[in-house]
């Protein structure tokens, strides 16, 4: 292992945003838990079952938005249309309750801000000062707002997000495309390349594409399933790895 945490064939390390590099996994949740409680309330009345975080956990973290409304809706026996990308957020469709969705998100980000994990961000600096190469993967289509956001754009040498899995029809988590398309666009074999991620999703993804190491981090008392996923690792906080100065 090297200073950082890696088995030493470790060539570049692919990070998930939310819940890794920025606190924002927590706006997320809430985001979909009120909007999806809405939905329900409505759909069902008062007597409704409202969404848990265990089912953040099991149906959406780290998916692209839509699967994520399709993954949850089909868990409680729901189907709705699909509508198209440019529903509007009160459309009774998939794209319509995932633009409600990003929506409420966005207005949380504007009223409470982004923060980074600072020991992410000294980690990041320790791993491209030892000559790795780094990309950022996530399934959000505000990752490159967010990253500005906490001026961390220029940590990372390539970005697969929500837009680019988007325009070049790669499938999102738990499918490995999106952080194969990061490997390759690095020139890095998965096989040595270090995956980093928190969510169920990002998991199974890491361990489908064959990738040398994934690291699991572990913000909410998940550790169990993150194993049960394909984590290698398991930490708490990637200060854990090293790096650290």
């Amino acid at each position: 292992m090297t200073d950082l945490g890696l088995p030493e064939d470790i060539e570049a390390c692919l990070f998930d945003l939310d819940g890794v590099v920025t606190k924002t996994a927590v706006v997320h949740a809430a985001a979909w838990k009120e909007m999806f409680d809405a939905f329900l309330r409505e759909r069902d009345g008062d007597a409704f079952t409202p969404f848990t975080g265990a089912d953040y956990d099991a149906y959406v973290d780290g998916r692209p938005r839509a699967d994520g409304v399709r993954t949850f809706l089909g868990s409680r026996g729901i189907r709705l249309p699909e509508g198209g990308p440019d529903d509007p957020p009160d459309a009774a469709t998939v794209h319509g309750l995932g633009n409600r969705k990003n929506e409420l998100l966005l207005e949380k980000i504007r009223t409470d801000g982004v923060e980074p994990y600072d020991s992410t961000l000294r980690y990041l600096h320790a791993v491209r000062a030892n000559g790795l190469r780094t990309a950022v993967v996530s399934s959000s289509a505000n990752c490159r707002d967010v990253l500005r956001s906490v001026d961390a754009e220029d940590l990372f040498d390539v970005r697969i997000d929500g837009v680019v899995a988007a325009e070049s029809g790669l499938p999102g988590k738990p499918a490995p495309d999106t952080f194969l398309a990061a490997a390759r666009d690095l020139g890095v074999e998965p096989a040595h390349a270090a995956v980093f991620e928190d969510a169920l999703a990002g998991m199974d993804a890491g361990r489908a594409g064959r990738f040398g190491l994934v690291v699991g981090v572990d913000r909410v008392g998940q550790t169990d399933a993150l194993y049960a996923h394909g984590a290698d690792r398991v930490v708490t906080d990637l200060a854990e790895l090293g790096g650290e100065r």
